[in-house]
């Protein structure tokens, strides 16, 4: 006889596994086919053949199709793939590294360093990100790094409030406490013994934000304000594409789908891992 509250135990676990498995798998395909493109046997995604502009997928050689200067779509996508991701990848560490120290300090000094802080994620959080991006763009120019910094600035406050809401907690308990009464510095406390706490939940947001980070840099590239072609990212690869979806819908659905599937996979773990932590700490 199938014990109730034991199938309710399996049930999460079931749940997150499958989860976990499929946006794993999906991640996987994606990523590892981006990393290994360079040494696939692919045109080059740069050189243009305009006798062959057009080209259904599946024709003459091209898996996926040809754009409209004859370009090899599935390599584009791979190599857009490849630096869409690096932006994306930098963008969040930057995010979380001035988040999580801006955070932590916040939540251990408290007083009027934490009141400045919560000053500055307010008003970051108030700046619509379309015109931070348009000032940045005409002040310095759509190159890979201001789009890296630009996103990244746009990630901290995020990461600053969950670590300063644990911090605040953390700092509370009994260790810490004891830690402070042995005279150990602020800073070694923080590395040492508040840092590590933070990791798990840290870690979770990551993989929630990521999803956020890959549509908001294939907005840019699609509004034209990102890095610009003929280098392809999959927000440019789009925003080219849609001039001719009448003609050649490929050059719009198959990049659309990347996205999908990097979105999917990344909602997947993340939520997983989520249901994983709170189930730890039921």
């Amino acid at each position: 006889m199938i014990n109730p509250a034991a199938a309710l135990q399996r049930r999460p676990r079931r749940i997150f596994y499958g989860d976990a498995i499929i946006g794993s798998a999906l991640l996987l395909v994606v990523i590892v086919a981006a990393l290994l493109s360079p040494w696939l046997p692919l045109p080059d995604p740069l050189t243009n053949q305009l006798t062959e502009m057009f080209l259904p997928p599946g024709t003459g050689g091209h898996l996926l199709g040809t754009d409209q200067l004859g370009r090899d779509l599935l390599s584009r996508i791979l190599a857009g793939t490849r630096l869409s991701l690096l932006v994306v990848v930098l963008a969040a560490a930057i995010g979380a590294v001035v988040g999580v120290a801006l955070g932590m300090i916040a939540g251990y000094a408290g007083g009027w360093v934490d009141a400045l802080i919560m000053r500055l994620i307010d008003i970051q959080l108030a700046v619509p990100f379309i015109l931070l991006i348009l000032l940045v763009i005409a002040l310095m120019g759509t190159s890979t790094t201001n789009i890296i910094v630009i996103m990244g600035v746009t990630s901290w406050a995020i990461y600053a409030r969950v670590a300063r809401a644990k911090t605040l907690e953390i700092r509370e308990l009994e260790y810490i406490q004891a830690v402070k009464a042995m005279g150990f510095s602020p800073l070694r406390i923080l590395l040492r013994h508040i840092l590590p706490n933070l990791l798990t939940p840290l870690v979770v947001l990551l993989t929630l934000d990521i999803p956020r980070l890959i549509v908001l840099e294939a907005s840019v590239g699609f509004l034209g304000m990102g890095i610009q072609p003929p280098t392809p990212t999959l927000g440019n690869l789009i925003g080219e594409g849609r001039s001719y979806m009448l003609l050649a819908q490929w050059l719009v659905l198959y990049p659309g789908l990347v996205i999908a599937a990097l979105v999917i996979g990344c909602n997947l773990l993340g939520d997983a891992l989520l249901r994983r932590t709170h189930t730890r700490l039921d």
